[in-house]
């Protein structure tokens, strides 16, 4: 099974790291490649995505990804930031579909910001439709400078889009991923602003049609952030466009405490896939020593579920994640009185001593 491993950026590194001590004790087959992307690529090779990591990438069963992006790089060109990368592999390998879990641990329902009540057993699924919606519609913008700024511009737009096939294949996802839960998709939109809205409401209740098992319920995307916070657990599958679904899920997943314990599977058509934490690369705390691994560990989970068939893997690593959790270990984004602080090797050892 081979992996492509491709730590990024600042707390990437770090991160990523410990995620890779943690597959090698499985005593799996796994043959792991490790390359440049992101601003680390741009400064060996002068772009975020290299030939050489795209072939890489593509001729691998899934993607290890840690984060890019740095404040130094904010004046590249936009095809050059950090950033592109991912939105390159995206496009390239065809990952449309986004998971993003928001499951808060019993040991850590102190963390989240929340009452106790709101969010003790929360378990929602969020599916982010990857490949279309604002991100890649064109134009762009009309850009007058050449440092990716525009002084002096009098206008900048991107145009939002979206087809049916990418609606209707997001769609299935969603009520398939349903069907092995509760039972209950909630579509989020803004169909009473944006035509483009009104469509994916339209065509995917035209889908839920084939699953008569699966409630199906509509949401305004302004509604559904203020459910997250005041009812969450009335949620289960959560499918929405690549706008909403970034925002929504950054936003779930600090009702459980800290973005550092979000994973995320981003697959295509053939469940190849490319797993990432959901936060991102930090540049602020890189190198110190504080970054949270277990997102990213928990991600190598999701890889080992969806892409490579190794479900009593991924479970051994997500119960050696709550058994650390459940003996006090925090890193400083959970931390709190009556805990252990440990550093992100520290964290990362823990969960190797445990398997």
């Amino acid at each position: 099974m081979k992996i492509a491993v491709l730590p990024g950026d600042g707390i990437g590194t770090e991160i990523v790291a410990e995620a890779v001590k943690v597959l090698n004790v499985l005593g799996l087959p796994l043959e792991m490649e490790t390359a440049l992307v992101g601003g680390a690529a741009y400064e060996a090779y002068g772009h975020p995505l290299p030939e050489a990591t795209l072939k890489l990438a593509k001729e691998s069963d899934a993607i290890l990804f840690g984060a890019v992006g740095d404040w130094k790089y904010d004046k590249l060109d936009r095809p050059l930031r950090p950033e592109q990368a991912i939105l390159g592999l995206r496009k390239n390998l065809g990952l449309f579909a986004n998971f993003r879990p928001a499951i808060c641990y019993e040991q850590l329902v102190g963390a989240s910001s929340l009452k106790p009540e709101l969010i003790s057993g929360l378990d929602i699924l969020i599916i982010r439709e990857l490949t279309g919606d604002i991100y890649f519609g064109q134009p762009r913008g009309r850009r007058t400078a050449t440092d990716g700024h525009f002084p002096g511009a009098e206008e900048a737009f991107d145009t939002m889009r979206y087809s049916r096939p990418e609606i209707e294949r997001i769609a299935h996802v969603a009520f398939q991923a349903a069907r092995k839960r509760s039972k209950r998709v909630t579509s989020v939109d803004k169909a009473n602003v944006l035509e483009t809205f009104q469509f994916w409401k339209d065509v995917v209740t035209e889908v839920g049609l084939q699953y008569p098992d699966v409630e199906l319920d509509h949401m305004y995307v302004d509604n559904a952030a203020m459910q997250l916070v005041k009812a969450p657990k009335r949620f289960d599958v959560v499918v929405t466009g690549n706008m909403f679904g970034d925002i929504l899920s950054d936003e779930a997943s600090m009702l459980t405490g800290s973005i550092g314990m979000l994973p995320s599977a981003s697959l295509n058509a053939s469940n190849q896939g490319l797993y990432e934490p959901s936060h991102g690369s930090a540049p602020d705390i890189a190198g110190k020593g504080i970054a949270n691994p277990l997102a990213t560990i928990l991600s190598a989970a999701m890889m080992l579920r969806f892409s490579l068939n190794q479900e009593a893997s991924a479970l051994r690593i997500e119960a050696a994640v709550q058994k650390v959790l459940a003996q006090g270990l925090r890193t400083a984004d959970i931390y709190s009185d009556g805990t252990t602080r440990v550093s992100t090797r520290e964290m990362g050892d823990a969960v190797v001593k445990v398997l």
